[in-house]
Protein backbone atom coordinates (compact mmCIF):
# COMPACT_ATOMS: atom_id res chain seq x y z
CA UNK A 1 0.00 0.00 0.00
CA UNK A 2 1.07 3.54 -0.81
CA UNK A 3 1.04 6.67 1.43
CA UNK A 4 -1.29 7.92 -1.44
CA UNK A 5 -4.43 6.20 -2.95
CA UNK A 6 -3.02 5.10 -6.33
CA UNK A 7 -0.22 7.06 -6.59
CA UNK A 8 3.41 5.92 -5.85
CA UNK A 9 5.59 8.98 -4.48
CA UNK A 10 9.92 9.01 -4.61
CA UNK A 11 10.71 11.36 -2.45
CA UNK A 12 14.39 13.20 -4.24
CA UNK A 13 17.12 14.48 -2.35
CA UNK A 14 21.09 15.17 -1.58
CA UNK A 15 23.12 18.26 -0.77
CA UNK A 16 23.65 20.76 -3.04
CA UNK A 17 25.75 19.85 -6.02
CA UNK A 18 24.88 16.67 -6.61
CA UNK A 19 22.73 16.53 -9.20
CA UNK A 20 19.09 15.98 -8.00
CA UNK A 21 17.56 17.94 -10.77
CA UNK A 22 19.15 15.97 -13.55
CA UNK A 23 17.39 12.73 -12.11
CA UNK A 24 14.18 14.57 -12.02
CA UNK A 25 14.14 15.01 -15.30
CA UNK A 26 15.22 11.87 -16.29
CA UNK A 27 12.08 10.21 -14.00
CA UNK A 28 10.07 12.78 -15.99
CA UNK A 29 11.27 11.40 -19.11
CA UNK A 30 10.26 7.88 -17.84
CA UNK A 31 6.65 9.74 -17.09
CA UNK A 32 6.91 10.26 -13.56
CA UNK A 33 5.11 13.76 -12.74
CA UNK A 34 8.00 16.40 -10.99
CA UNK A 35 7.55 18.35 -8.48
CA UNK A 36 10.54 20.85 -7.71
CA UNK A 37 10.14 21.65 -4.08
CA UNK A 38 12.91 24.49 -4.25
CA UNK A 39 11.27 25.59 -7.35
CA UNK A 40 8.09 26.52 -5.39
CA UNK A 41 10.18 27.85 -2.30
CA UNK A 42 11.19 30.39 -4.76
CA UNK A 43 8.27 31.13 -5.98
CA UNK A 44 6.38 31.82 -2.70
CA UNK A 45 8.82 33.88 -2.02
CA UNK A 46 8.08 36.44 -4.86
CA UNK A 47 6.35 39.68 -4.30
CA UNK A 48 2.79 38.08 -4.99
CA UNK A 49 3.73 34.91 -2.83
CA UNK A 50 2.54 33.74 0.32
CA UNK A 51 5.81 33.88 1.68
CA UNK A 52 6.87 37.57 0.97
CA UNK A 53 4.88 39.43 3.64
CA UNK A 54 6.04 36.92 6.33
CA UNK A 55 9.55 36.88 5.51
CA UNK A 56 9.74 40.86 5.37
CA UNK A 57 8.18 41.12 8.26
CA UNK A 58 10.43 38.74 10.21
CA UNK A 59 13.84 39.83 8.68
CA UNK A 60 12.76 43.42 8.18
CA UNK A 61 12.36 45.73 4.74
CA UNK A 62 16.01 45.75 4.23
CA UNK A 63 16.19 42.48 2.34
CA UNK A 64 14.44 43.77 -0.28
CA UNK A 65 16.13 45.32 -4.11
CA UNK A 66 15.22 48.67 -5.73
CA UNK A 67 12.23 47.12 -7.23
CA UNK A 68 10.84 45.55 -4.05
CA UNK A 69 11.80 42.16 -4.47
CA UNK A 70 13.53 39.78 -2.05
CA UNK A 71 17.30 40.54 -1.96
CA UNK A 72 18.17 36.73 -2.18
CA UNK A 73 21.41 37.18 -2.14
CA UNK A 74 21.38 39.72 1.38
CA UNK A 75 19.12 36.66 2.74
CA UNK A 76 21.49 33.87 1.83
CA UNK A 77 24.66 35.65 2.82
CA UNK A 78 22.91 35.82 6.57
CA UNK A 79 21.13 32.50 6.95
CA UNK A 80 23.81 30.83 5.24
CA UNK A 81 26.27 31.74 8.36
CA UNK A 82 24.09 32.19 11.15
CA UNK A 83 22.29 28.22 11.58
CA UNK A 84 18.91 29.94 13.95
CA UNK A 85 18.42 32.19 10.80
CA UNK A 86 18.56 29.65 8.01
CA UNK A 87 15.78 27.81 10.59
CA UNK A 88 13.92 30.81 11.09
CA UNK A 89 13.27 31.14 7.06
CA UNK A 90 12.76 27.48 7.02
CA UNK A 91 9.58 27.86 9.74
CA UNK A 92 8.07 30.30 7.15
CA UNK A 93 8.90 28.71 3.48
CA UNK A 94 8.23 24.84 4.54
CA UNK A 95 4.77 24.84 5.58
CA UNK A 96 3.88 26.91 2.68
CA UNK A 97 5.80 24.54 0.25
CA UNK A 98 4.30 21.47 1.84
CA UNK A 99 0.65 23.03 1.43
CA UNK A 100 1.41 23.32 -2.76
CA UNK A 101 3.32 20.15 -3.01
CA UNK A 102 -0.02 18.11 -1.45
CA UNK A 103 -2.49 20.31 -4.04
CA UNK A 104 -0.32 19.11 -6.93
CA UNK A 105 -0.22 15.76 -5.84
CA UNK A 106 -4.03 15.56 -4.64
CA UNK A 107 -4.83 17.40 -8.38
CA UNK A 108 -2.44 15.12 -10.65
CA UNK A 109 -3.37 11.63 -12.43
CA UNK A 110 -0.24 11.08 -12.80
CA UNK A 111 0.54 7.57 -11.32
CA UNK A 112 3.97 8.32 -10.36
CA UNK A 113 5.33 11.64 -8.73
CA UNK A 114 8.77 12.52 -7.90
CA UNK A 115 9.13 15.22 -5.46
CA UNK A 116 12.93 17.03 -5.51
CA UNK A 117 13.67 18.94 -2.27
CA UNK A 118 16.91 19.55 -0.53
CA UNK A 119 15.55 19.61 2.26
CA UNK A 120 13.25 16.75 1.94
CA UNK A 121 14.05 14.86 5.20
CA UNK A 122 14.62 17.78 7.09
CA UNK A 123 11.06 18.51 6.22
CA UNK A 124 7.60 16.75 6.74
CA UNK A 125 7.69 16.52 2.80
CA UNK A 126 9.26 12.73 3.35
CA UNK A 127 5.88 11.92 5.24
CA UNK A 128 4.84 11.99 1.57
CA UNK A 129 7.00 9.56 0.40
CA UNK A 130 7.05 6.01 -0.06
CA UNK A 131 10.83 5.28 -0.86
CA UNK A 132 13.59 8.08 -0.50
CA UNK A 133 16.11 8.61 -3.40
CA UNK A 134 19.36 10.54 -2.53
CA UNK A 135 21.87 11.29 -5.22
CA UNK A 136 25.69 11.53 -4.42
CA UNK A 137 28.99 13.03 -5.79
CA UNK A 138 32.53 13.62 -4.17
CA UNK A 139 32.70 17.01 -2.72
CA UNK A 140 35.56 18.14 -5.27
CA UNK A 141 32.96 17.38 -7.79
CA UNK A 142 30.00 19.17 -5.99
CA UNK A 143 32.72 22.57 -5.08
CA UNK A 144 33.32 22.67 -9.12
CA UNK A 145 29.51 21.82 -10.06
CA UNK A 146 28.65 25.37 -8.00
CA UNK A 147 31.80 26.99 -9.07
CA UNK A 148 31.44 26.07 -12.87
CA UNK A 149 27.63 25.89 -13.20
CA UNK A 150 26.31 28.74 -10.31
CA UNK A 151 29.21 31.34 -10.81
CA UNK A 152 30.24 30.67 -6.83
CA UNK A 153 33.11 31.52 -5.53
CA UNK A 154 34.87 28.23 -3.41
CA UNK A 155 34.26 29.87 -0.15
CA UNK A 156 30.51 30.82 -1.04
CA UNK A 157 30.37 27.11 -2.32
CA UNK A 158 31.74 25.76 0.75
CA UNK A 159 29.50 28.21 3.21
CA UNK A 160 26.75 26.45 1.16
CA UNK A 161 27.74 23.04 1.40
CA UNK A 162 28.68 23.46 5.33
CA UNK A 163 25.15 25.48 6.36
CA UNK A 164 23.63 21.97 4.94
CA UNK A 165 22.73 18.77 7.29
CA UNK A 166 25.83 16.15 6.32
CA UNK A 167 25.15 14.09 3.47
CA UNK A 168 26.30 11.16 5.03
CA UNK A 169 22.92 11.02 7.12
CA UNK A 170 20.75 11.39 4.05
CA UNK A 171 22.98 8.25 2.65
CA UNK A 172 22.22 6.46 5.71
CA UNK A 173 17.91 6.57 5.17
CA UNK A 174 18.35 5.88 1.27
CA UNK A 175 16.43 3.44 -0.49
CA UNK A 176 18.28 4.11 -3.38
CA UNK A 177 21.51 6.36 -3.86
CA UNK A 178 21.92 7.63 -7.10
CA UNK A 179 26.19 7.68 -7.77
CA UNK A 180 26.05 11.17 -9.62
CA UNK A 181 30.14 11.29 -10.39
CA UNK A 182 30.35 9.68 -14.43
CA UNK A 183 28.93 10.75 -17.83
CA UNK A 184 25.26 11.26 -18.41
CA UNK A 185 24.80 7.90 -20.18
CA UNK A 186 25.90 6.65 -16.43
CA UNK A 187 23.51 8.35 -14.93
CA UNK A 188 20.74 7.81 -16.95
CA UNK A 189 21.30 3.56 -16.61
CA UNK A 190 21.50 4.12 -12.88
CA UNK A 191 17.98 5.66 -12.97
CA UNK A 192 16.73 3.50 -15.02
CA UNK A 193 17.54 0.68 -13.64
CA UNK A 194 16.08 2.13 -9.73
CA UNK A 195 12.74 3.23 -11.85
CA UNK A 196 12.50 -0.47 -12.84
CA UNK A 197 13.60 -2.18 -9.86
CA UNK A 198 12.03 -0.09 -7.32
CA UNK A 199 9.02 1.51 -8.91
CA UNK A 200 5.88 -1.17 -8.27
CA UNK A 201 4.85 -3.00 -12.05
CA UNK A 202 1.52 -1.58 -11.74
CA UNK A 203 2.47 2.18 -11.04
CA UNK A 204 4.80 2.16 -14.28
CA UNK A 205 2.71 0.09 -16.51
CA UNK A 206 -0.02 2.90 -16.21
CA UNK A 207 2.55 5.01 -17.67
CA UNK A 208 2.63 3.84 -22.04
CA UNK A 209 5.08 6.48 -23.22
CA UNK A 210 9.28 6.22 -21.97
CA UNK A 211 10.48 9.15 -24.28
CA UNK A 212 13.97 7.94 -22.61
CA UNK A 213 16.98 7.04 -25.27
Amino acid sequence: MTKWNNKFIIGLTGNIGTGKSEVRKILQCLGALGIDADLIARQVAEPNGSAYGPILTHFGPEFTTPDQRLDRAALANLVFRQPEKLAELENIIHPLVKAEVDRIIEETTSPVIVIEAIKLIESSLSSQCDELWVTDAPLEIRLARLTLFREMSEEDARTRIQAQAPQEEKLKLATVIIQNDGTLEDLLLQVKHAWETHVPDSFRLAIQDDNCV
